[in-house]
């Protein structure tokens, strides 16, 4: 079947048709630099990762925009309108005693570190919320021209109350929103739940601009609205981001963004579900707050980006070491089939294609298109390549096939595991050219074990196994000679 997806505004799961043939523009809100990145935000950008990586697949040409939060996202972020507390950067910076911008460098550099670990794609454009600051400006001075919003003392506010359709991508209509406000820190508002598009600087605050109502800084809303726009357009594909998200931040994007051009802003909202640790919702106060730089020190990046492939983007996922364990596990087997079909490749015969066998392939294909086209069902299509997995193993126990069905197979395992999912098959550390030399020694090594089973001198084969074994390199004999892979960490 066509592409369908979930749209958060409608509850209902869609046939996906790009505003522009071929073309797909999609938006997903990055991070807040002001830390190292958590497994939460692991799986959101993985979720979101396969989006662009199957759409892509499907032969559209995707721009793929994230931004960085660098200024005006607030500590309290949790209740109102996310409009009180300090800025998240500039508080960071005073703890640490850095400059504001030394600190957003060193966390953006940071986030970008443990996205390349786990084999996420760069976005086509990173847009910084504090080099758009005029496109920003712009924004608020039409939405105060159009009567939206209202200036005070320094300070601009949108006006719910003058936006007829704000609630509806949260379900929280206006009289609900009213009854559960809290009473209004600022006077100057005409409203309490009116929230920030600018913000007056103190004297001693450092991120502060220009602007026409005095010197301050922007609303966290205002800078994806602002971001989107400008390299997407007034209306673009896809808007994606954690469900955390959709109330204040998502809602208040729509009501800027369609208060200002009377169009619809997204066409598609697409919202990935927490982690929880142990069963419980993941916080520092509560001791169980991970990094992906902690999680990554026990567990390979592969094992890491499989364990979120294993749950659907939209539901709540558990991250505990038994999981991990269980799904490093299935990289394992996934990694041995891989590498047997890379060995046998070489070395087998040519031979008239079997016929049964490519069905197989085809037949997967099929059932793996069927789940990503299903609102990116990656679970089951992990749940493909297991099988198809446990088909080769078999055929290739029977050595029935020919280089020709092999190399159909593994060029499944790239368009499908590699190229979709964006699993490495490699071992950790993998073939690249930095460990070429590691690879040569030990192929130099097996030949050197081999011509001591061949001369009978078991005790000296033993111990190149062994000795192997202790540096983390498991010696696997089979019917097409040996091979080794890294024994895999204990977490």
């Amino acid at each position: 079947m066509p592409l369908h997806i979930t749209n958060s505004l409608t509850k209902k799961k869609e046939l996906f048709v790009p505003l522009r043939e071929g073309h797909v523009g999609v938006y997903v809100c990055g991070p807040t630099v002001y830390g190292h990145a958590h497994i939460g935000h692991a799986k959101s950008y993985i979720s979101f990762d396969v989006v662009v990586r199957y759409l892509r697949h499907l032969g559209y040409k995707v721009r793929y925009v994230q931004n960085i939060t660098d200024v005006g996202h607030l500590t309290d972020d949790t209740v109102g309108m996310a409009d009180e507390g300090e800025d998240k950067v500039l508080k960071q910076a005073q703890i640490e005693q850095v400059e504001p911008m030394e600190l957003v460098e060193r966390y953006t550099r940071s986030y970008f570190e443990d996205m390349d670990r786990l084999n996420v794609l760069r976005p086509d454009i990173s847009p910084r919320a504090s080099a758009h600051i005029p496109e920003q400006i712009d924004l608020i001075e039409r939405l105060i021209d159009r009567g939206l919003a209202y200036a005070g003392d320094g300070s601009v506010y949108f006006s719910i109350r003058d936006f007829r359709d704000y609630g509806r991508l949260s379900g929280r209509d206006y009289e609900e929103q009213e009854a559960g406000a809290r009473v209004a820190v600022d006077e100057r508002k005409r409203d309490p739940r009116d929230f920030y598009l600018w913000r007056r600087a103190a004297p001693e605050h450092l991120l502060r601009w220009k602007s026409p109502w005095g010197v301050g800084y922007p609303g966290w809303h205002i800078e994806c609205s602002a971001m989107s726009m400008r390299y997407l357009g007034e209306t673009f594909d896809i808007h994606g981001g954690g469900l955390v998200n959709m109330f204040p931040h998502h809602e208040c994007e729509i009501a800027q963004s369609e208060g200002v051009t009377e169009k619809p802003f997204v066409r598609v909202w697409m919202h990935n579900n927490m982690v929880t640790v142990n069963g419980v919702k993941m916080g520092k106060s509560l001791g169980n707050y991970t990094t992906i730089k902690d999680a990554l020190r026990e567990v390979d990046p592969q094992t890491l980006r499989l364990f979120y492939l294993n749950s659907h983007y939209r539901s709540v996922q558990d991250f505990s070491m038994e999981a991990i364990v269980a799904t490093g596990r299935g990289m394992e087997r996934l990694r041995r089939t891989i590498q047997a079909l890379d060995e046998r490749c070489r070395t087998a015969p040519d031979r008239e294609p079997d016929r049964a066998f490519n069905e197989r392939l085809k037949e997967a294909r099929r059932a793996f298109a069927g789940a990503m086209d299903d609102d990116f069902n990656t679970a089951q299509a992990v749940g493909v390549l297991f099988d198809l997995s446990r088909d080769v193993n078999a055929a290739l126990s029977a050595e029935t096939l020919g280089r020709k069905d092999l190399e159909a197979a593994r060029e499944a395992y790239a368009g499908l595991g590699e190229e979709v999912l964006g699993l490495d098959f490699r071992e950790p550390g993998g073939a690249s050219a930095s460990n070429e030399a590691e690879e040569s020694l030990l192929a130099l090594l097996l030949d050197l074990r081999q011509e001591f089973r061949a001369q009978k001198n078991w005790a000296m084969a033993d111990r190149v196994r062994d000795r192997l074994a202790d540096l983390g390199y498991l010696i696997e004999d089979g019917p097409h000679g040996a091979r080794w892979r890294r024994r895999e960490s204990s977490p």
